[in-house]
């Protein structure tokens, strides 16, 4: 029955070997080869416990009473299964992630529009050894001296230069 549950919830180790960084591939591989041992050892179980033969040890045993107490606590005996209460919020996380990493796709497809139309401005502006400063001015208005607002030399503030 344990290993039925393990055999559902496999890992796809290349998948997850194509997010590791290099520089944690040794914890990456030494976590691979314990859970494969542990996957060993579960396999090498069987489904099902072997059966207690509750007669050989009633004629085995010396005091009376004892199996039978021993065979009425075994039956008794429930062994809780651990409550998954993780999943939810991990899966709340890998949601969050995703509209994270879309909007971020988003942000980047836009942000390279912008730069390509500023590479083909670029592209197809005058070289600058041919430029005259009223073509520097009109390419990058940003470099323009205001001499109506600076009107001695450097033009600009000084905490701008």
């Amino acid at each position: 029955m344990a290993g039925r549950r393990v055999a559902l919830k496999t890992i796809d180790w290349l998948a997850f070997a194509e997010r590791i960084p290099p520089n944690q591939r040794g914890m990456f591989n030494a976590l691979k080869t314990r859970s494969d041992a542990i996957s060993a050892k579960l396999a090498s179980l069987p489904e099902t416990p072997a059966a207690i033969d509750w007669s050989y040890y009633r004629g085995a045993v010396a005091k009376a009473g004892m199996v039978d107490e021993f065979e009425k606590k075994f039956k008794a005996l429930q062994i809780p299964q651990p409550v998954d209460t993780q999943t939810n919020s991990i899966n709340a996380q890998e949601t969050e992630a995703n509209k994270n990493a879309l909007a971020y796709i988003e942000g980047s497809k836009a942000r390279i529009a912008q730069y390509e139309q500023e590479l083909d401005k670029f592209k197809n502006m005058i070289p600058f050894d041919q430029m005259t400063i009223e073509d520097l001015n009109s390419t990058f208005p940003e470099t323009k001296l205001d001499k109506a607002k600076h009107p001695y030399w450097p033009h600009k503030p000084i905490s701008e230069l």
